[in-house]
C-alpha cells in the first residue's frame, strides 16, 4: 500500500460549473472554495501532511479583469473568516509563486494567515498564487549563478518554491482536461496523475477517497521493474 504524503490539485472547471448552473462563472468560483474545504477536511482524516492548489496561474491575468479580482476578494475574505476554524483544524496555510505583484491587502492577509497557522501541524495547504513552473525554475537558475554554484538537480530542488516539501505522490486535475497547465512541471516528474471529468465544485469526498485508495494499489517503479 503506496503511502500518501503530499497531493497536488489543477481545481479546473469552476468557470464552466458557474455559466452552467448560475450562469455567472464567479458563482463556479464561490462553489468551489466548498470543495477546497471538504477536500482539506479528508486530507486530515487520512493523515495525508501536504496538499497543494492551483488557484492563479501566471496565465490566468488574460482573463477579464472583473473576475480576476472577484478571485483575489474571494481567498482574502476566506483567509479572514475561516482564519479560525484553520487554527481549529491543525491547517497550516503557505503561499507559492510571485506574490510581490498581488494586491497589497492581499498580501497583507496572507501574511497574516500564514503567521496565525504556522504552528499547526495536521496539514500544510500551499496555496500557487501567480504561480508558473517554468518561471520558479528559470527562478532557482538565477538564484543558483548568483550564489555561484553548480546547476545540479539538488541545488534546483533546493531553490523551488516547494523545497521544504515533498514532490506530490498524487497530481489531481478535475474539469475533464487533460494537460498540466504550467504547474510543478519539475515536482511532478514521478508523480500519478489522475484526471478527473467533474469540474471542481462537483468534486465531493468520495471521489477523492476513490483516487487515494487507487493509488494505494498501483504498483510505482520509479524508472526500475
Amino acid at each position: 500500500m503506496n503511502p500518501v504524503k503530499h497531493v497536488a490539485i489543477i481545481m479546473d472547471g469552476n468557470g464552466r460549473w458557474g455559466k452552467k448552473y448560475k450562469n455567472s462563472r464567479n458563482a463556479g468560483h464561490k462553489a468551489g472554495v466548498n470543495t477546497v474545504e471538504i477536500v482539506m477536511n479528508e486530507s486530515i482524516k487520512k493523515k495525508i501532511q501536504y496538499l497543494t492548489l492551483y488557484a492563479f496561474s501566471t496565465e490566468n491575468w488574460k482573463r477579464p479583469k472583473k473576475e480576476i479580482t472577484f478571485l483575489f476578494t474571494l481567498l482574502e475574505n476566506f483567509l479572514i473568516k475561516k482564519i479560525d476554524q484553520l487554527i481549529k483544524g491543525g491547517i497550516k496555510i503557505r503561499f507559492i509563486g510571485n506574490l510581490k505583484i498581488l494586491p497589497k491587502t492581499l498580501q497583507k492577509t496572507m501574511k497574516i494567515a500564514e503567521k496565525k497557522t504556522s504552528i499547526n501541524n495536521k496539514l500544510e495547504v500551499y496555496i500557487a498564487l501567480n504561480y508558473g513552473s517554468k518561471s520558479e525554475i528559470i527562478n532557482a537558475i538565477k538564484v543558483i549563478n548568483k550564489n555561484q554554484k553548480k546547476i545540479t538537480e539538488k541545488n534546483i530542488e533546493d531553490n523551488l518554491y516547494t523545497k521544504n516539501i515533498p514532490n506530490p505522490d498524487i497530481l489531481i486535475r478535475t474539469g475533464n482536461t487533460q494537460r498540466l497547465s504550467n504547474f510543478l512541471l519539475w515536482q511532478l516528474a514521478y508523480t500519478e496523475i489522475f484526471f478527473e471529468k467533474k469540474l471542481w465544485p462537483d468534486f465531493k469526498a468520495n471521489d477523492y477517497n476513490k483516487i487515494i485508495n487507487k493509488f494505494k494499489t498501483l504498483k510505482r517503479n520509479f524508472g526500475s521493474i
